[in-house]
């Protein structure tokens, strides 16, 4: 969360200072999507150890009895280079999964203030009811966009690759295995749990900056 939410706005003021004001809210969609690829790569470097000790934990409950002991565990036995054997199918997920989040959370609350709201008069309450409206709304995009590649990921971290296998093809075979309807296998909880999730975020996010006085920054939103 904190190199993805952080990261973006970061990424979109390098973004706003390297293109100009006018033509980044010109070419705000791509403005959005490229902080939101980029800040989710950092991001997922953090993330992938940890994402990696969670999946092998879940497949196996009697691995470890603990995030720690999990790591500890991997790191010994498997070597570092195991909390990363997913990072390809994990940025395979992530990024486009961010990049929905992000750019249709941005269009949503266009539309809100576009057509609904003025945002200058707009209440604290009413303001954290929007975002968590447009975060619902993100969370589903992403869900659907990122739900093969996270059928994949939770596939690949819970065996281990045969001997000489690459990350290519163990990620062909899992995907011949899965087809087209197992890769959206358990779409409905995910929408639940991603749409409630990514709304919550958003929500408190916007709390959190209007709290700090950090609104207003890197908007380029007409």
């Amino acid at each position: 969360g904190a190199f993805k939410f952080g990261g973006y706005e970061f990424f979109k003021q390098q973004c706003i200072n390297s293109l100009g004001y006018e033509n980044a809210v010109n070419n705000r969609t791509a403005v959005y999507l490229a902080s939101a690829a980029a800040a989710e790569f950092f991001a997922d470097i953090a993330l992938c150890p940890l994402e990696a000790t969670r999946i092998r934990l879940v497949s196996e409950p009697t691995f470890a009895n603990g995030l720690v002991g999990g790591f500890s565990k991997i790191l010994k036995n498997e070597g570092f280079g195991a909390f990363y054997s997913g990072f390809g199918p994990i940025l395979f997920k992530q990024v486009p999964y961010t990049m929905a989040k992000f750019v249709v959370y941005e269009k949503a609350a266009e539309v809100a203030y576009g057509n609904f709201f003025d945002k200058a008069t707009t209440s604290s309450g009413k303001a954290t009811v929007i975002n968590l409206g447009c975060g619902l709304v993100a969370g589903f995009a992403a869900a659907i966009v990122s739900q093969p590649a996270d059928t994949m990921l939770s596939k690949i971290n819970k065996t281990k690759g045969l001997p000489g296998e690459g990350m290519t093809s163990r990620l062909v075979k899992i995907a011949k295995e899965l087809g087209l309807r197992g890769s959206f296998a358990g779409m409905g909880a995910r929408l639940f749990m991603v749409g409630t999730l990514t709304a919550g975020q958003f929500a408190i996010y916007g709390d959190i900056k209007k709290a700090l006085g950090a609104t207003g920054g890197v908007e380029i939103a007409k």
